[in-house]
């Protein structure tokens, strides 16, 4: 549930004023790290419109403990007199605890906690969690620290802090001494690892707690948050002091061993370096075959020879570029637009008359293509814009080429146009024996599963309908 659903609702339903409905977004913002450190289900109650009945604000399930039982429903009312131990606590201000029965025959444990404002209780949390749950060495620890977390929640804090938590991670409770009082099983197998056998009664900032780390990084927008690397493992600490009145009340340690994490992450550095590498020398490779295809079309004397010769030098550069792009970068995915102005910019150096003036517009947005699809679409889009500049623009000094991109939920719709004579009267796109176009034709239809048009609105327009979801072979 969001903050704002949480306004909506208890504007619609209650007659809580603007105060008391923050105080409770506050709240509702800590409530999933609440359930996770206590394993339990927990209840946001208020009273509704109508005295006789509560109002489930909020309910959240936790990620840390299995609970099958799921007996609340965010927006649903209950009759004041089905809930005893949430009246008890919205009328007296006192915690209270019992049994709820969530199935016939099988009962849960129950604690229930008041939320207080300057005026008395605004609200109840009920903490509902297995009976097993509730037997756990030191439980009441977990439990008094959600209590504080609930009284610390009123005030501005940072939410990031209280992302929720996994089951495998660590939780480790110190008293206003820094003095270890619970450590769950995951945070005693971790500091095993260091050297540690028994957590409890240690001091935080303990030498023996720390003397086998060997590497410690403290992230500048997480300043409570440090990566710790010893020998054989890496660990993420996360610390939370609870403090009222300047006054530390206690402190929340997360310790999370991240150490398959960590050598996949540098796994995939490694990889993603190597393929940016093998990037680089295919676009190196690239170059030097149009160098010869140059060199080569210098040699020849047959302008028809030349022009073919060009043609192809320009079809290996607009793969190059592709190439270029992904040798600079981390991710396999293209710019479309961007890759389009760098061959229009290639084409301007290579094909284009001297006394030519070229004008380029893009509108619209772009196109993330993955590498296989950007490549096509680079070879169509030389393909257009050299037959744009052969037909188009033959007999003049100047012209315009653009690209207008349009999304539609389900395709990506290209619009490469010039503002040249049209497509003569007649022409049949199927019939044409121009090579280019048939490249176009057959990159789009068959390797992209598209649809390609050719048109005429004040010029020549190539049409190019692509699925989002593109097949790839």
């Amino acid at each position: 549930m969001t903050n704002n659903n949480l306004l909506e609702l208890c504007r619609n339903t209650t007659n809580l004023s603007a105060t008391q409905i923050n105080l409770l977004q506050r709240i509702e913002r800590i409530l999933p790290f609440t359930a996770d450190l206590t394993m339990a289900n927990i209840g946001l109650f208020v009273y509704a419109k109508s005295s006789d009945k509560f109002l489930i604000a909020d309910y959240i399930k936790p990620h840390t403990a299995y609970t099958p039982f799921h007996h609340s429903r965010i927006g649903c009312f209950r009759k004041v007199q089905e809930e005893p131990l949430i009246k008890y606590t919205m009328e007296t201000g006192k915690s209270m605890q019992g049994k709820r029965e969530w199935s016939w025959g099988k009962f849960i444990e129950m604690h229930t906690e008041a939320i207080f404002d300057s005026f008395g209780v605004v609200a109840v949390v009920s903490f509902e969690m297995q009976p097993t749950v509730a037997k756990v060495d030191g439980y009441s620890y977990l439990y008094k620290t959600a209590c504080s977390l609930l009284s610390y929640s009123h005030k501005t804090l940072d939410i990031s802090m209280f992302h929720p938590l996994a089951s495998s991670d660590g939780i480790i409770i110190a008293d206003k001494n820094n003095r270890i009082v619970f450590a769950n099983s995951a945070a005693i197998k971790i500091y095993n690892i260091l050297g540690v056998n028994n957590l409890i009664g240690y001091h935080l900032f303990d030498h023996q707690l720390s003397h086998r780390i060997i590497k410690e990084t403290i992230s500048s927008d997480r300043p409570y948050e440090r990566e710790l690397t010893a020998d054989s493992i890496t660990i993420v600490k996360r610390d939370i002091p609870i403090q009222s009145g300047g006054s530390l009340i206690c402190r929340i340690v997360i310790v999370s061993d991240v150490t398959e994490v960590r050598k996949k992450d540098k796994e995939l550095l490694i990889k993603s370096a190597v393929i940016q590498e093998i990037h680089h020398r295919v676009k190196n490779n690239l170059q030097t075959i149009a160098s010869l295809l140059r060199l080569q079309a210098r040699r020849t004397q047959s302008q028809e020879v030349k022009d073919a010769l060009k043609e192809s030098v320009n079809r290996i550069l607009s793969i190059s570029v592709v190439h270029e792009f992904l040798s600079q970068q981390q991710d396999e995915v293209i710019d479309v637009t961007q890759v389009t102005k760098n061959i229009l910019t290639l084409i301007s150096q290579n094909m284009l008359r001297p006394d030519f003036n070229l004008t380029t517009k893009f509108s619209g947005g772009t196109i993330i293509l993955p590498s296989q699809q950007a490549s096509n679409l680079a070879l169509i889009v030389n393909e257009l814009i050299l037959n744009s500049l052969e037909h188009a623009f033959s007999h003049v000094h100047e012209g315009t080429i653009g690209l207008t991109i349009t999304r539609t939920t389900d395709k990506y719709i290209l619009d490469l146009y010039d503002d040249g004579p049209g497509l003569p009267e007649g022409f049949e796109k199927k019939q044409s024996k121009s090579l280019g176009l048939q490249i176009v034709k057959t990159l789009i239809e068959d390797d992209m599963n598209g649809k390609f048009e050719l048109y005429n609105s004040n010029g020549t327009h190539a049409k190019i309908t692509i699925p989002q979801n593109i097949r790839s072979d």
